[in-house]
């Protein structure tokens, strides 16, 4: 094809920063950017209109931090964001903070107002480096064209070593705009961990060996596919009892399911949580205190905590191991693993009770007719109606708590819950990624009511891409956990009642299919429906969330004791 003069060649050494910058990213193997368009971005954006990774036009900067976030989470390579300057960045903070607390890669990429214009009072002029500076690993201004390769090089570099994170760079006009002289760099990988030393290893394995009620705790870090596998290795060889975080979701297969006490978090009432206040030995892999606050989970325990993970610990009143392993989780897990000599095969009643606890509460889900729909009985049949290759995104709310416990997932990286800052409205526009990144499989996200509505507009988004999502709402018209939360705390709710929408017309409205639920016999006729149709799909589900009064109770106050 013959170049015009407003054509970019991305093959040709590079002439402006913006080219520069698209060169960058295309060595770093960026598929996707994530953004909406403004004034400070419309150099870049004309390169990317050549050529370069494609620009998925969104609808608010929010929709596309998130976006860029599950990219990170679902491929454990940095997702990318672009913005403009002001308001455009500012959107995007809310994403960029739940990347980064919940430790996934991230790279945004905002515009800025031209050097010569900082100094001056003018529009969407900001001190953007100081603003994201909190909310990631790294927040800098570039300040000459020609070291841009370097700032992209390293961004993607920290943003994808443990502990992940987000990380900003912040683009001046003027720099978009310079000519430059330099070329892109050659991508370079986190540096590597290695094995801890055989002594240590051995020391844990005795510790284990002696141990009455050894238990393991999953973390974050060990739901990624090479550590997950590394774990299921571990686990068939040790046949050790397991619970796990929100966010270690399909870490383990179903064959381990006999070790599996079910997931913990957010409050204290699982069979799980029994069994860690029960151990005498808490074995944590991958786990991080962001998580599950240690307060909860060890305040009332005697157990010592032996921590495995590719970073060091945050000691605190509660976790303070008494053994730390740091380096790579797979290899420390292998090598663990061959210097154990016992199996843990030998019966527990602790573990038998926990089990018994959850798959009881599990099954009530298949008698459960009633309406509107129980929570149980709609988890039971979604998960019947799916494969293991299907993703499922939760937004944060009451069902988020109701599907981390009792929907079970088979698939690292395939059930995604949000456990740092817990934000609203991220179901969504995960879903939408994951149907980029997971083609030939359908993605589901699951949200309330309140916060479907908080990136609905990026309903449009799958529809123009014309995504196979199926997008779920559990209708209450409420902010249920908070209100129950009040009923708890202070007997009454307030503030947490809104309207009521007609979903199954506002997806019509915006190019989707519409499907409403009206008895639990209807369920899984319509899921199959939502699976057979091509583009998006949303299904308003009226739920009963008269039984949440379980779901904030107390350990002590639960059927566990």
């Amino acid at each position: 094809m013959t170049l015009t003069p407003q054509q970019h060649d991305l093959n040709a050494p590079a002439k402006t920063g913006a080219e520069l910058l698209v060169q960058a990213l295309v060595a770093e193997g960026v598929e996707y950017i994530f953004g909406v368009p403004g004034g400070a971005i419309l150099p870049i954006l004309d390169v990317l209109a050549d050529g370069g990774p494609e620009f998925i036009l969104c609808r608010d900067e929010t929709g596309a931090a998130f976006m860029a976030q599950a990219y990170g989470r679902i491929t454990s390579r940095p997702g990318v964001v672009i913005t403009t300057s002001g308001p455009g960045l500012i959107n995007a903070v809310c994403g960029v903070a739940t990347a980064h607390e919940d430790r996934d890669p991230l790279v945004i990429i905002t515009g800025h107002v031209s050097q010569r214009m900082q100094l001056r009072p003018t529009h969407m002029n900001l001190d953007t480096a100081a603003l994201f500076k909190p909310i990631t690993k790294w927040s800098v201004e570039i300040e000459d064209a020609d070291t841009i390769p370097e700032a992209i090089c390293n961004a993607f570099r920290l943003a994808a070593t443990d502990q992940k994170g987000a990380v900003h760079l912040s683009i001046p006009v003027n720099i978009s705009t310079a000519s430059v002289t330099h070329h892109p760099l050659p991508k370079a990988p986190p540096p590597p961990q290695g094995a801890a030393s055989p002594l240590l290893l051995s020391a844990i394995a005795k510790r284990l060996e002696s141990a009455e009620r050894p238990t393991i705790l999953l973390g974050v870090r060990a739901g990624t596919p090479r550590v997950a596998e590394a774990v299921r290795r571990f686990m068939s060889k040790c046949k050790l009892p397991a619970v796990m975080t929100f966010e270690a979701a399909g870490t383990l297969s179903r064959d381990h399911l006999s070790q599996f006490a079910g997931r913990v978090g957010y409050i204290k009432n699982q069979p799980g949580d029994a069994l860690l206040t029960g151990a005498d030995l808490v074995l944590t892999i991958g786990y991080d205190a962001v998580e599950y606050d240690p307060t909860e989970w060890l305040n009332g325990s005697a157990a010592r905590v032996i921590h495995l993970d590719s970073i060091p610990a945050v000691i605190d009143t509660f976790y303070q191991p008494e053994m730390e392993v740091i380096g790579d989780i797979a290899l420390n897990l292998d090598h663990l693993a061959a210097t154990l000599k016992k199996d843990f095969t030998d019966p527990r009643s602790d573990v038998a009770l926990a089990r018994e606890a959850l798959v009881h509460e599990q099954s009530r889900g298949e008698s459960l007719d009633g309406f509107p729909i129980h929570p149980l009985r709609f988890i039971h049949a979604l998960r019947n109606c799916l494969d293991d290759d299907i993703t499922v995104t939760c937004d944060v709310g009451a069902h988020e708590i109701w599907m981390a416990r009792y929907f079970f997932c088979y698939q690292p990286r395939h059930l995604l819950f949000s456990m740092g800052h817990q934000t609203m409205g991220v179901a969504m526009p995960w879903a939408i990624t994951a149907a980029l990144v997971r083609k030939d499989h359908k993605s589901i996200s699951v949200s309330g009511d309140g916060s479907f509505m908080m990136t609905v507009m990026e309903l449009e988004t799958a529809v123009r891409l014309r995504l196979n999502t199926i997008h779920i709402i559990w209708v209450d018209q409420a902010y249920n956990l908070i209100e129950s939360l009040q009923n708890r705390q202070f007997g009454r709710h307030f503030g947490c009642r809104f309207g009521p929408i007609d979903f199954v017309g506002l997806a019509e409205a915006l190019g989707a299919i519409g499907l409403r639920i009206t008895a639990a016999s209807e369920i899984e006729r319509v899921l199959q429906a939502a699976l057979a149709a091509k583009g998006p799909v949303v299904i308003e589900v009226p739920i009963d969330y008269s039984d949440n009064v379980e779901l904030v109770a107390t350990l002590e106050a639960s059927a566990l004791h």
